[in-house]
Protein backbone atom coordinates (compact mmCIF):
# COMPACT_ATOMS: atom_id res chain seq x y z
CA UNK A 1 0.00 0.00 0.00
CA UNK A 2 1.23 3.42 -0.49
CA UNK A 3 1.16 6.81 1.93
CA UNK A 4 -2.06 7.28 1.16
CA UNK A 5 -3.64 5.05 3.78
CA UNK A 6 -2.60 7.82 6.37
CA UNK A 7 -3.58 10.59 4.36
CA UNK A 8 -7.16 9.12 3.60
CA UNK A 9 -7.78 9.11 7.53
CA UNK A 10 -6.73 12.50 7.69
CA UNK A 11 -8.63 13.75 4.98
CA UNK A 12 -11.56 12.25 6.40
CA UNK A 13 -10.71 13.57 9.92
CA UNK A 14 -10.20 17.25 8.91
CA UNK A 15 -13.43 17.01 6.76
CA UNK A 16 -15.55 15.91 9.92
CA UNK A 17 -13.76 18.61 11.53
CA UNK A 18 -14.11 21.68 9.12
CA UNK A 19 -17.44 20.62 7.49
CA UNK A 20 -16.40 22.23 4.16
CA UNK A 21 -19.05 23.82 2.12
CA UNK A 22 -19.29 22.68 -1.25
CA UNK A 23 -20.96 24.10 -3.89
CA UNK A 24 -22.33 21.55 -6.67
CA UNK A 25 -24.29 22.18 -9.52
CA UNK A 26 -25.18 18.96 -10.56
CA UNK A 27 -28.01 17.10 -12.31
CA UNK A 28 -31.69 16.45 -11.48
CA UNK A 29 -31.09 12.40 -11.34
CA UNK A 30 -29.11 12.86 -8.44
CA UNK A 31 -29.11 15.88 -6.32
CA UNK A 32 -30.91 14.84 -3.45
CA UNK A 33 -28.98 11.59 -2.96
CA UNK A 34 -25.39 13.49 -3.68
CA UNK A 35 -26.13 16.57 -0.67
CA UNK A 36 -27.56 13.48 1.63
CA UNK A 37 -23.93 11.78 0.65
CA UNK A 38 -21.88 15.02 1.48
CA UNK A 39 -23.67 15.13 4.82
CA UNK A 40 -22.67 11.76 5.62
CA UNK A 41 -18.98 11.98 4.86
CA UNK A 42 -19.09 15.17 6.97
CA UNK A 43 -18.82 18.24 4.45
CA UNK A 44 -21.85 20.72 3.33
CA UNK A 45 -23.59 20.90 0.49
CA UNK A 46 -25.38 23.38 -1.45
CA UNK A 47 -27.25 22.71 -5.05
CA UNK A 48 -27.51 26.06 -6.71
CA UNK A 49 -27.40 26.72 -10.25
CA UNK A 50 -28.91 30.12 -11.50
CA UNK A 51 -26.37 32.13 -12.84
CA UNK A 52 -27.36 34.99 -11.06
CA UNK A 53 -25.82 33.44 -7.48
CA UNK A 54 -23.13 30.89 -8.71
CA UNK A 55 -20.15 33.53 -8.49
CA UNK A 56 -21.60 34.91 -4.80
CA UNK A 57 -22.15 30.71 -3.47
CA UNK A 58 -19.11 29.30 -5.00
CA UNK A 59 -17.05 32.37 -3.24
CA UNK A 60 -18.54 31.03 -0.34
CA UNK A 61 -17.19 27.74 -0.74
CA UNK A 62 -14.23 25.27 -0.43
CA UNK A 63 -14.44 23.58 -3.55
CA UNK A 64 -17.16 23.57 -6.78
CA UNK A 65 -18.40 20.12 -8.08
CA UNK A 66 -19.83 20.44 -11.98
CA UNK A 67 -21.66 17.79 -13.31
CA UNK A 68 -23.39 17.90 -17.08
CA UNK A 69 -25.77 14.98 -16.26
CA UNK A 70 -29.10 16.80 -16.91
CA UNK A 71 -27.55 20.03 -18.56
CA UNK A 72 -28.91 22.86 -20.54
CA UNK A 73 -27.10 25.74 -22.24
CA UNK A 74 -27.87 27.60 -19.40
CA UNK A 75 -26.50 25.45 -17.18
CA UNK A 76 -22.96 25.24 -18.47
CA UNK A 77 -22.79 28.75 -18.66
CA UNK A 78 -23.70 28.75 -14.97
CA UNK A 79 -21.12 25.98 -14.74
CA UNK A 80 -18.57 28.30 -16.53
CA UNK A 81 -19.63 31.20 -15.05
CA UNK A 82 -18.62 29.70 -11.15
CA UNK A 83 -15.50 27.83 -12.63
CA UNK A 84 -13.66 30.82 -13.88
CA UNK A 85 -14.71 32.59 -10.37
CA UNK A 86 -13.62 29.49 -8.53
CA UNK A 87 -9.99 29.41 -10.65
CA UNK A 88 -9.87 33.36 -9.52
CA UNK A 89 -10.73 32.81 -5.63
CA UNK A 90 -7.84 29.48 -5.95
CA UNK A 91 -11.43 26.98 -5.43
CA UNK A 92 -10.68 23.78 -6.51
CA UNK A 93 -12.90 22.64 -9.33
CA UNK A 94 -13.85 19.32 -10.18
CA UNK A 95 -15.93 18.06 -13.40
CA UNK A 96 -18.12 14.72 -14.07
CA UNK A 97 -18.57 14.60 -17.97
CA UNK A 98 -21.26 12.64 -17.57
CA UNK A 99 -22.43 10.85 -20.89
CA UNK A 100 -19.51 12.60 -22.85
CA UNK A 101 -19.43 10.46 -25.80
CA UNK A 102 -23.25 10.00 -26.24
CA UNK A 103 -24.11 12.94 -27.92
CA UNK A 104 -22.02 15.58 -29.08
CA UNK A 105 -23.99 18.76 -26.92
CA UNK A 106 -22.46 16.87 -23.89
CA UNK A 107 -19.07 16.22 -25.62
CA UNK A 108 -18.86 19.80 -26.72
CA UNK A 109 -20.29 20.87 -23.58
CA UNK A 110 -17.77 19.20 -21.86
CA UNK A 111 -14.72 20.40 -23.45
CA UNK A 112 -15.60 23.81 -23.09
CA UNK A 113 -16.11 23.86 -19.61
CA UNK A 114 -12.51 22.55 -19.71
CA UNK A 115 -11.20 25.00 -22.34
CA UNK A 116 -12.82 28.05 -19.99
CA UNK A 117 -12.00 27.09 -16.80
CA UNK A 118 -8.90 25.24 -14.98
CA UNK A 119 -10.03 21.74 -13.64
CA UNK A 120 -8.26 20.11 -10.60
CA UNK A 121 -10.14 16.81 -11.11
CA UNK A 122 -11.76 15.06 -13.91
CA UNK A 123 -13.58 11.94 -12.60
CA UNK A 124 -15.92 9.83 -14.94
CA UNK A 125 -15.78 6.19 -16.19
CA UNK A 126 -13.34 5.22 -19.18
CA UNK A 127 -15.93 6.34 -22.11
CA UNK A 128 -16.87 9.64 -21.03
CA UNK A 129 -12.90 10.53 -20.39
CA UNK A 130 -12.08 8.78 -23.93
CA UNK A 131 -14.26 10.80 -25.60
CA UNK A 132 -12.47 13.99 -24.69
CA UNK A 133 -9.47 13.16 -26.58
CA UNK A 134 -10.82 10.60 -29.40
CA UNK A 135 -13.97 11.73 -31.67
CA UNK A 136 -14.37 7.61 -32.29
CA UNK A 137 -15.07 7.09 -28.89
CA UNK A 138 -18.65 6.44 -27.85
CA UNK A 139 -20.55 5.87 -24.69
CA UNK A 140 -23.72 3.69 -24.27
CA UNK A 141 -26.17 6.42 -22.75
CA UNK A 142 -24.23 7.67 -19.67
CA UNK A 143 -22.97 3.63 -19.30
CA UNK A 144 -19.09 2.81 -20.45
CA UNK A 145 -18.81 0.71 -23.20
CA UNK A 146 -15.30 0.63 -22.01
CA UNK A 147 -12.90 -0.56 -19.46
CA UNK A 148 -10.59 1.37 -17.25
CA UNK A 149 -7.72 -0.59 -19.02
CA UNK A 150 -8.73 0.43 -21.86
CA UNK A 151 -7.81 4.69 -20.83
CA UNK A 152 -4.88 3.62 -18.91
CA UNK A 153 -2.63 3.44 -21.68
CA UNK A 154 -3.59 6.87 -22.79
CA UNK A 155 -4.90 8.34 -19.36
CA UNK A 156 -1.20 9.87 -18.46
CA UNK A 157 -1.27 11.23 -22.06
CA UNK A 158 -4.32 12.89 -21.79
CA UNK A 159 -3.90 13.84 -18.29
CA UNK A 160 -0.69 16.34 -19.33
CA UNK A 161 -2.85 17.45 -22.59
CA UNK A 162 -6.02 18.62 -20.67
CA UNK A 163 -3.43 19.57 -17.65
CA UNK A 164 -5.82 18.46 -14.95
CA UNK A 165 -5.64 14.97 -12.86
CA UNK A 166 -7.94 12.33 -14.21
CA UNK A 167 -10.14 9.87 -11.69
CA UNK A 168 -11.65 7.22 -14.12
CA UNK A 169 -13.54 4.87 -12.25
CA UNK A 170 -14.45 1.53 -12.91
CA UNK A 171 -14.57 -2.06 -10.93
CA UNK A 172 -10.60 -1.03 -10.10
CA UNK A 173 -10.25 2.97 -10.45
CA UNK A 174 -7.19 4.88 -12.13
CA UNK A 175 -5.90 8.26 -10.97
CA UNK A 176 -3.28 10.02 -12.96
CA UNK A 177 -2.04 13.32 -13.32
CA UNK A 178 0.51 12.36 -16.24
CA UNK A 179 3.41 12.54 -14.26
CA UNK A 180 2.12 9.51 -11.69
CA UNK A 181 -0.63 6.59 -11.11
CA UNK A 182 -2.04 5.10 -8.95
CA UNK A 183 -4.78 1.99 -8.47
CA UNK A 184 -7.79 2.37 -6.13
CA UNK A 185 -8.95 -0.96 -5.78
CA UNK A 186 -12.02 -0.05 -3.19
CA UNK A 187 -15.44 -1.20 -4.01
CA UNK A 188 -18.37 -3.28 -4.80
CA UNK A 189 -20.28 -4.41 -8.05
CA UNK A 190 -23.50 -3.49 -6.09
CA UNK A 191 -22.23 -0.07 -6.83
CA UNK A 192 -23.19 -0.06 -10.21
CA UNK A 193 -26.44 -0.95 -9.95
CA UNK A 194 -28.03 1.98 -8.13
CA UNK A 195 -28.06 5.04 -10.18
CA UNK A 196 -25.83 8.04 -9.10
CA UNK A 197 -22.81 6.33 -7.82
CA UNK A 198 -20.19 7.69 -10.34
CA UNK A 199 -21.81 11.59 -9.58
CA UNK A 200 -21.49 10.60 -6.09
CA UNK A 201 -17.80 9.53 -5.84
CA UNK A 202 -17.47 12.97 -7.67
CA UNK A 203 -19.23 15.15 -4.77
CA UNK A 204 -17.07 13.06 -2.55
CA UNK A 205 -13.77 13.83 -4.11
CA UNK A 206 -14.98 17.29 -4.25
CA UNK A 207 -14.99 17.16 -0.21
CA UNK A 208 -11.33 15.86 -0.30
CA UNK A 209 -10.34 18.48 -2.38
CA UNK A 210 -11.75 20.62 0.02
CA UNK A 211 -9.44 19.61 2.59
CA UNK A 212 -6.49 18.11 0.28
CA UNK A 213 -4.41 20.35 -1.54
CA UNK A 214 -3.21 17.95 -3.89
CA UNK A 215 -5.71 15.97 -6.66
CA UNK A 216 -3.91 13.37 -7.02
CA UNK A 217 -4.48 12.35 -3.28
CA UNK A 218 -7.62 13.94 -2.79
CA UNK A 219 -9.32 11.69 -5.78
CA UNK A 220 -7.32 8.57 -4.35
CA UNK A 221 -8.32 8.93 -1.14
CA UNK A 222 -11.79 10.09 -1.80
CA UNK A 223 -12.41 6.83 -3.96
CA UNK A 224 -10.73 4.37 -1.19
CA UNK A 225 -13.52 5.95 1.36
CA UNK A 226 -16.48 5.59 -0.98
CA UNK A 227 -15.28 2.50 -2.45
CA UNK A 228 -14.95 1.19 1.17
CA UNK A 229 -18.13 2.37 2.02
CA UNK A 230 -19.69 0.19 -0.62
CA UNK A 231 -17.53 -2.67 0.96
CA UNK A 232 -19.36 -1.95 4.17
CA UNK A 233 -23.30 -1.26 2.72
CA UNK A 234 -22.61 -4.82 0.80
CA UNK A 235 -22.56 -6.78 4.40
CA UNK A 236 -26.03 -5.31 5.33
CA UNK A 237 -27.97 -4.86 1.94
CA UNK A 238 -27.67 -7.85 -1.03
CA UNK A 239 -30.11 -5.63 -3.76
CA UNK A 240 -29.87 -2.54 -5.25
CA UNK A 241 -32.60 -0.60 -3.30
CA UNK A 242 -31.27 -1.16 0.70
CA UNK A 243 -27.87 -0.76 -0.59
CA UNK A 244 -28.17 2.65 -1.62
CA UNK A 245 -29.41 3.19 1.86
CA UNK A 246 -26.80 1.31 3.84
CA UNK A 247 -24.45 3.00 1.22
CA UNK A 248 -24.96 6.58 2.66
CA UNK A 249 -25.00 4.82 6.63
CA UNK A 250 -21.87 3.39 5.12
CA UNK A 251 -20.56 6.95 4.47
CA UNK A 252 -21.54 8.26 8.09
CA UNK A 253 -20.22 5.29 9.78
CA UNK A 254 -16.56 4.80 8.79
CA UNK A 255 -14.21 6.27 10.79
CA UNK A 256 -10.63 7.51 9.74
CA UNK A 257 -9.03 5.03 11.72
CA UNK A 258 -11.12 1.77 9.53
CA UNK A 259 -10.69 4.15 6.73
CA UNK A 260 -6.93 3.78 6.74
CA UNK A 261 -6.88 0.63 8.08
CA UNK A 262 -9.40 -0.73 4.36
CA UNK A 263 -7.69 1.85 2.21
CA UNK A 264 -6.26 0.25 -0.95
CA UNK A 265 -4.44 2.20 -3.20
CA UNK A 266 -1.32 1.02 -4.99
CA UNK A 267 1.10 2.96 -7.33
CA UNK A 268 -0.06 1.38 -11.08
Amino acid sequence: MTHFSSQAALNLRMIRDRKPLIHNITNYVVMNYTANALLCAGASPVMAHAEGEVEDMVSLSKALVLNIGTLTDDWVASMIQAGKRANVLNIPVILDPVGSGATALRTRSAKRILEQTSIKVLRGNASEILSLRSADSKTKGVDSVHSVEDAADIAGTLARELKTTLAITGAVDLVTDGKQQFRVENGHPLMGKVTGTGCTATAIIGAFLAVDGDPVSAASTALAFFGLAGEYAAKKAQSPGSFMIALLDALYDISPDELEKGCRIREA
